[in-house]
């Protein structure tokens, strides 16, 4: 039987380096669902152009989609501004995956959610595309000091995950007042259309919070923080953070310390 209802997943960002193909590939495994959805930046045609690293793992990862829609499992793909070439074919089914532009969920306990990618309440990205680029580039260059930090603070015995990017976040009023502006239109959106909530990316700022009586949900991403939004059979919606699920769970799972003259039974 599946682990959950619904996976929500987006801003995978295949094709880069800073792709967390390895941690997606851990989760992906341990959480077999009834229906998955791609909510856009799943493939990074933006970085692509300027240099293409495409790993085994990313490769697995592609694998391991089609087999699950073509086991039954249903598996939608929302492009986001990222793979946004690809949204001319919204409407179609590609090797058991459908592809939309935007979809109205319901949940197990009767809410009704939109999942949309998000770039389309972001002004920088519509109108001055040159600004969303050179913003791209300069947190392509955090994820990757990121990820020399986080193998310093493995060395120095650090336990817990630290986010270079999002402590630039936090810290930068401009970035807090786009995110909020940005969170306030999509539940618009969403209150338009007589719906409960919006599930949606785009921002790589992972959260669920109540916005005027409205569901925002945020998947957040797989280059830093390493989120996803699960839907469970009763219809509850939860965050899942795998890149501290993952530690907490392999300290876990690793073998107490034994005696020498002491065997295990395998």
């Amino acid at each position: 039987m599946p682990k959950v209802r619904s996976l929500f997943l987006s801003d995978i960002h295949l094709g880069t380096r800073a792709c967390q193909a390895d941690r997606l590939l851990d989760f992906l495994r341990e959480h077999p669902a009834e229906q998955t959805f791609l909510i856009g930046d799943i493939v990074d045609f933006w970085a692509m152009s300027r240099s293409i690293c495409w790993t085994q793992a990313q490769n697995t990862v592609v694998q391991k989609l089609l087999r699950r829609a073509r086991n039954g499992e249903r598996v939608v793909f929302i492009p986001g501004n990222h793979d946004e070439v690809l949204r001319e074919y919204c409407g179609t089914v590609f090797g058991d995956i459908e592809v939309a532009d935007q979809l109205m969920h319901e949940t197990a306990d009767g809410k009704r959610y939109l999942l949309i990618h998000g770039d389309q309440f972001d002004q920088v990205t519509r109108h001055h595309r040159w600004v969303a680029v050179l913003g791209d580039k300069a947190y392509d260059l955090l994820v990757r000091i990121n990820h020399l930090l986080s193998w310093v603070r493995r060395k120095l015995g650090r336990p817990g995950y630290w986010s270079l990017a999002g402590y630039a976040k936090r810290r930068v009023k401009t970035a807090l007042n786009f995110i909020f502006d940005f969170e306030e239109s999509a539940v618009h959106h969403a209150r338009e259309r007589g719906l409960d909530g919006v599930i949606c990316g785009h921002i790589h700022w992972a959260t669920i919070r109540d916005i005027d009586g409205l569901a925002y949900i945020n998947c957040g991403d797989w280059v830093d923080s390493c989120t996803a939004i699960v839907e469970h059979f009763d219809g509850r919606l939860e965050l899942v953070a795998w890149g501290e699920l993952e530690v907490q769970q392999r300290q876990l799972a690793a073998p107490a310390a034994m005696p020498d003259n002491e065997t295990v039974e395998v």
